[in-house]
C-alpha cells in the first residue's frame, strides 16, 4: 500500500495480522490478556510486599521495585494497543503514535538491562565484599544507580525515533509485528537509512550488549570466590542467592537475542514466527519475573501468604 506524496510527512502504519487465521488471532487476544493480568498482578504484588516488608528494605529488592516498574511500563505501552487490534481491527496506528511505542519500548528494555547489570553487581559486592556491602550499595546509591538507569536510557534510544522522523515511507507501510519497533519501521523507508543503521546498532551493542558482557564478567568473578570456599555445601547456599537473578538475566536476553535473530535471519519465516517472537519478548519477562523471585525469595512467599490469610 503506497504512501501518498502528501502523507509522507505523517504516514501511518499497519500492524501485523495473521493471514488466514482469525480464529487464532482471537486466541492469541485470549491469551495475551491472560498474560497481561498476570504480569500487572504479578509485579504490582512484588512492589506491595517489598514496600510492606522491611526485611526487604535492601538494595537488591529495591533493584527488584524498579524491575517490576519498568516491566509494567513496558507491557502497558503495548498490550492494550495490540489488544484493540486483535478485538477490534484497529490495525492502523498513527506515525507519532507508532514513534512514541518504538522509543518507550527500547528505553525501557534499556532501562532494565541497566537495572539488571546492577543486580549483578550487587550480588557481586555482596558475596566478594560482603563487609563493604552495606558501605558502597546504600538505599542512596541505589536510588542514583535508578536515576542513572533511566538517563542512560533515554539518551540513548531517543535519538531512535529523531533519526526516523525526516524519512519519507512512500512503499509498504505493513509492519512485521503488532507493536512499533525500530528496525521494523526503519526496514519501510524509501531513503538511505544508513544513519539509523549505524546508530540503532551502536546503542544496541553500548547497552545491551555492554551490559550482557559486565553481567558475565561479574559472575565469572563470583564463580571464583565460591570456589574458593572449602566445603560443597557452602557454595551451594553462596550460589544459591544468585540464581533467581541468573533466571531473570536469561529470561530477559534469551527472547531479545531471539527477536534480533528473527529481524536478521528471518525474512521468509511466516507472520505468525514474526509475532509470537515480539509477543514473547514483550510479555515473558514481565509474566516470568515476579515468578521467579516470589518461588526463591521466603520472605516474599511469606507476606504473600499473610496477605492472603488476612483477606480470607
Amino acid at each position: 500500500m503506497p504512501f501518498s506524496n502528501s502523507s509522507d510527512l505523517s504516514p501511518s502504519f499497519i500492524l501485523a495480522s495473521i493471514p488466514g487465521l482469525e480464529a487464532a488471532q482471537s486466541w492469541m487476544a485470549i491469551l495475551l490478556c491472560s498474560a497481561y493480568v498476570l504480569a500487572v498482578a504479578g509485579n504490582c504484588v512484588v512492589l506491595l510486599v517489598v514496600r510492606m516488608e522491611p526485611s526487604l528494605h535492601a538494595p537488591m529488592y529495591f533493584f527488584l521495585c524498579m524491575l517490576a516498574a519498568i516491566d509494567l511500563a513496558l507491557a502497558t505501552a503495548t498490550v492494550p494497543r495490540i489488544l484493540s487490534f486483535y478485538w477490534f481491527d484497529t490495525r492502523e496506528i498513527s506515525f507519532g503514535a507508532c514513534l512514541l511505542q518504538m522509543f518507550l519500548i527500547h528505553t525501557l528494555s534499556a532501562i532494565e538491562s541497566t537495572v539488571l547489570l546492577a543486580m549483578a553487581v550487587d550480588r557481586y559486592v555482596a558475596i566478594c565484599h560482603p563487609l563493604r556491602h552495606a558501605a558502597i550499595l546504600t538505599n542512596a546509591a541505589t536510588a542514583k544507580i535508578g536515576l542513572l538507569a533511566m538517563a542512560r536510557g533515554v539518551l540513548f534510544f531517543l535519538p531512535l525515533p529523531l533519526l526516523l522522523l525526516p524519512l519519507p515511507f512512500c512503499g509498504s507501510r505493513v509492519l512485521s509485528h503488532s507493536f512499533c519497533l525500530h528496525q521494523d519501521v526503519m526496514n519501510l523507508a524509501c531513503a538511505n537509512t544508513t544513519p539509523s543503521v549505524v546508530y540503532g546498532l551502536t546503542a544496541i551493542l553500548l547497552v545491551m550488549g555492554l551490559d550482557a558482557v559486565l553481567i558475565c564478567l561479574s559472575y565469572i568473578l563470583i564463580l571464583k570466590a565460591v570456589l574458593r570456599l572449602v566445603a560443597w555445601r557452602e557454595r551451594l547456599k553462596v550460589f544459591s542467592t544468585c540464581i533467581a537473578h541468573i533466571c531473570v538475566v536469561l529470561v530477559f536476553y534469551v527472547p531479545l537475542i531471539g527477536l534480533s535473530v528473527v529481524h536478521r535471519f528471518g525474512k521468509d519465516l511466516a507472520p505468525l514466527v514474526h509475532i509470537i517472537m515480539g509477543n514473547i519478548y514483550i510479555l515473558v519477562p514481565a509474566v516470568l519475573n515476579p515468578i521467579i523471585y516470589g518461588v526463591r525469595t521466603k520472605q516474599i512467599q511469606r507476606r504473600i501468604l499473610s496477605l492472603i490469610h488476612v483477606h480470607d
